[in-house]
């Protein structure tokens, strides 16, 4: 099989991806058929709303109950076929009257602490996109007159999903926040990890810090905190998209930047690779192994390996010296004059820094 026959093969097994639906749309739906037994029509079940860009899901309810002035709905999160951490939460709402439409959040929706958000400190982690779909789904049972009602978001079990987010290191505490721009979910997304690292700056700059620190993964962000003692909500899980960060930065920047990441995926970056997917991009050995010349290292063993740790045990230390310069200058190439100054540190999969360029190195 050819290597267009592989990739079309992986492009039409991505098609095949389910798609879902956010925490934002399934809270709309559990809102508007909980807004229609409070106005004493019964619950919608199935409850059909409609997206921003036109799509009109239906979803079933797995709980519906009611009382003298409150009513609840919930549904259950679908997110398709990408491994997100909400999918099969139930997504609840339950809505009283009050005056003027009012956002609360219960049990499982975190709260913001720290400024930089879209939501300010002090309200309920409800993104602004979603409480828009959900008083778009109240209005199409309420018409043009007040929507009088306050709505209660809550998730069981969110506080523990949200320790496998972000949400800790941007100053959401207690719990999940309620997501999503239009209302589905992509299997696979980049664009949600790239805005989590985006939501990170800005937190970071919203808090006057001066210093942020970016890591491909959790063993050589380990190690850039052995230098340095920065709080959470300054280290952003950068993964695979530096280049996102570093144009964001860009545009938005911190006078000094920290980028940790194994020998590999800094390979990656020193040979002008923004986007650090082993299916995004691949190391040049051929370009190492004349990168090690440079250095007055044997080219030979770097050109015959087969993996970049190999090829840097086989140099030495000097050829990650030189990945880490490279890096920061790629970095820097990217940053486009912005006022950030660029670290680069090189970690091998023990969690050694091998490489360091920038700062006081």
């Amino acid at each position: 099989m050819s290597t267009e026959d592989e990739t079309s093969d992986a492009a039409a097994a991505e098609i095949r991806l389910r798609t879902g639906w956010t925490t934002g749309a399934c809270a709309a739906a559990s809102a508007k058929a909980a807004f229609s037994a409070l106005r004493g029509a019964g619950f919608l079940d199935p409850v059909t709303i409609t997206l921003p860009r036109g799509q009109t899901p239906s979803f079933s309810l797995a709980l519906a109950e009611f009382g003298d002035g409150w009513a609840r709905a919930g549904v259950v999160k679908d997110a398709g076929d990408d491994p997100d951490v909400t999918h099969g939460a139930m997504i609840l709402a339950e809505l009283r009257p009050a005056d003027g439409l009012r956002f609360l959040g219960g049990e499982g929706v975190g709260l913001v602490t720290k400024p930089g958000l879209p939501i300010p400190p002090g309200e309920p982690a409800i993104n602004p996109a979603p409480r828009t779909l959900i008083e778009a789904s109240l209005r199409d049972l309420a018409g043009d007159g007040p929507l009088d009602v306050a709505v209660e978001i809550s998730v069981p079990g969110g506080a523990e999903m949200a320790l496998k987010t972000w949400n800790p290191r941007l100053g959401i505490e207690g719990g999940i926040s309620i997501l999503g721009t239009t209302g589905i979910v992509r299997p696979y997304s980049c664009a949600a990890w790239i805005a989590s690292i985006h939501r990170g700056i800005d937190v970071a700059r919203a808090t006057g810090a001066a210093h942020v620190g970016a890591a491909t993964g959790s063993t050589s962000e380990a190690a850039a905190r052995k230098i340095y003692d920065l709080p959470d909500h300054l280290w952003l899980d950068m993964g695979d998209f530096v280049g996102g960060m570093l144009k964001y930065l860009r545009a938005h920047p911190v006078p000094r930047l920290t980028i940790a990441g194994g020998v590999g995926k800094m390979t990656k970056l020193a040979q002008g690779a923004s986007d650090l997917h082993s299916k995004r991009s691949q190391v040049d050995f051929d370009a190492l192994a004349e990168m090690a010349k440079g250095e007055q290292l044997d080219p030979m063993p770097v050109r015959a390996a087969n993996t970049a740790a190999e090829a840097h045990q086989a140099a030495g230390p000097g050829l990650s010296q030189a990945v880490a310069w490279r890096a920061r200058k790629e970095a820097l190439k990217l940053l486009s004059g912005a006022p950030v100054d660029v670290e680069i540190m090189v970690v091998d999969r023990s969690g050694a820094m091998v490489g360091r360029a920038g700062f006081e190195a």
